[in-house]
């Protein structure tokens, strides 16, 4: 028996490889599929089935592709329609792989068709369940985004409820849990960073799992906090029930290299979206005007997701020299299919043809000048740990309401934007330059560089002459 669980940190998501004796099989792959056959030549293995736990909405999965390179057939749960063949399954429907056997259990709630699939080993024993968005670590899977004019997200909830409680309860607790996000992911709320546990120890330490709660008092629990979720979320999983552009045509038509003077070009021709995915610190050092940033070394396929309103947009990628079918697979994994080629050269090309550059200040967060400036601070964090602690004179501008948020604040105006580490506020410098804000200094390491100096927040206990919190 081997159980492979191909965790993707970038989307905070595990999808998991199984086999035995020669046969296997996939559950919840990602769109690039090459790994997936990758293993199964490596094993001489032939992939038998493609298992899905539900319709995802946070990355375009690759079962179509995967079973039309193999032979595999697609299963999902009951309930489920879709515009591609599968075979939908039933409750506690046994299926075979090698001397495995599978058993999937419907337990709707973060969707309709939402199932998890238990697996026994070799010897028939309960060994661990493939739980989708069903149950998660410490956390359980968000109940609004199925939400429909015929189901509602409380509806949805007590589902929920009857799916732990009738189906993955009563399971032995030696079972281990095995689900399809964590920490980072914005499918929950409050996910660890683990990627597995014994169902013991979730009983013990997920809130979810309580047996004391009521249904009701569970279903204000799971809706209580939850964050509105990222734009993308309804396209990716109506893109799930469709046959899509295989990946491979996708980053055939990405890598075409494109010369400065085609840019132009492009330009003249169509709406187009130079994103620049270099890091932080090469971005603000300089950039090609009217480009913006999201870096590939982040959280880059969500907030892709969050911030790039049109999944159609059409894009051409200022991408490290060599990264550049890292960059299009990438944003291939969430949708953005239509990247139109990438800057042959880089940056450096565009230099050469002495082009206009572009560069943002980013101070040092204990440069004393901070101090002296009548200028406000802008905090680009999430509300929450805006509210956790922050500097004393910001206002707060969440990355992720940046597109309708932005209306509120002075354009002309001074601003030092931070972030936690100096990530979100490059990202967010760069989108609010697109809206015409010209005065933006970064502060290089962000709230955590903060801490550490003069500046006063909200718990500063430094005793420093400036402190607000010695007056």
């Amino acid at each position: 028996m081997k159980i492979e669980q191909l965790y993707t940190k970038c989307l905070s998501e595990a999808t998991y490889y199984i086999m035995s004796k020669g046969e296997a099989a996939v559950i919840d792959p990602l769109r690039d599929i090459a790994s997936y056959l990758e293993k199964a030549k490596r094993d001489k293995a032939k992939i038998k089935y493609v298992f899905l736990t539900h319709f995802h909405a946070d990355y375009v999965s690759g079962h179509v592709d995967l079973a039309k390179a193999t032979g595999a057939t697609i299963v999902y749960g009951p309930t489920a329609t879709a515009d591609f063949d599968f075979y939908k399954g039933k409750d506690n429907e046994l299926f075979t792989i090698g001397r495995l056997k599978l058993k999937l259990l419907h337990t709707p709630g973060h969707t309709l068709e939402s199932s998890s699939y238990l697996l026994f080993d070799e010897e028939e024993k309960e060994y661990c369940l493939f739980s989708g968005d069903t149950l998660f670590i410490n956390d359980v899977g968000r109940p609004d985004l199925a939400v429909t004019s015929s189901i509602t997200k409380e509806e949805l909830t007590e589902k929920l409820y009857y799916s732990l409680h009738e189906k993955i309860l009563g399971l032995p607790d030696h079972v281990l849990i095995y689900p399809n996000h964590g920490k980072g992911s914005a499918c929950g709320k409050n996910m660890s960073n683990e990627t597995y546990d014994t169902l013991a120890n979730q009983k013990k330490v997920n809130y979810a799992l309580n047996t004391d709660l009521s249904k009701e008092e569970f279903v204000k629990q799971v809706l209580n906090g939850l964050a509105v979720p990222p734009q993308y979320f309804p396209k990716n999983a109506k893109m799930n029930k469709r046959v899509n552009t295989s990946i491979n045509e996708i980053i055939a038509r990405g890598m075409s290299p494109i010369e400065v003077n085609q840019y132009q070009h492009y330009l003249s021709l169509e709406n187009v979206m130079l994103l620049d995915v270099r890091s932080p610190k090469e971005y603000l050092e300089k950039h090609i005007p009217n480009s913006v940033f999201i870096g590939l070394d982040g959280t880059f396929a969500s907030w892709v997701g969050t911030l790039i309103e049109n999944i159609n947009q059409p894009i051409i990628l200022l991408a490290p020299d060599g990264r550049e079918e890292e960059a299009v697979t990438r944003l291939a994994r969430v949708g953005y299919d239509n990247v139109l080629g990438y800057i042959k050269g880089g940056i450096n090309a565009w230099e050469k043809e002495g082009l206009i550059i572009e560069s943002i200040q980013n101070l040092e967060a204990d440069d004393l000048e901070l101090l002296d400036k009548e200028s406000s601070f802008l905090d680009v964090r999430s509300i929450k740990e805006f509210g956790d602690d922050r500097v004393n004179v910001s206002e707060n501008l969440p990355l992720n309401h940046i597109h309708v948020a932005a209306n509120s604040f002075e354009k002309e105006k001074e601003y030092f934007v931070y972030c936690k580490s100096g990530y979100r506020s490059v990202i967010a410098i760069s989108f609010l330059k697109q809206k015409g804000f010209n005065n933006l200094i970064n502060i290089n390491g962000g709230f955590n560089a903060i801490k550490k100096s003069l500046i006063p927040t909200k718990n500063c206990k430094k005793n420093c002459p400036t402190c607000a919190c010695n007056k």
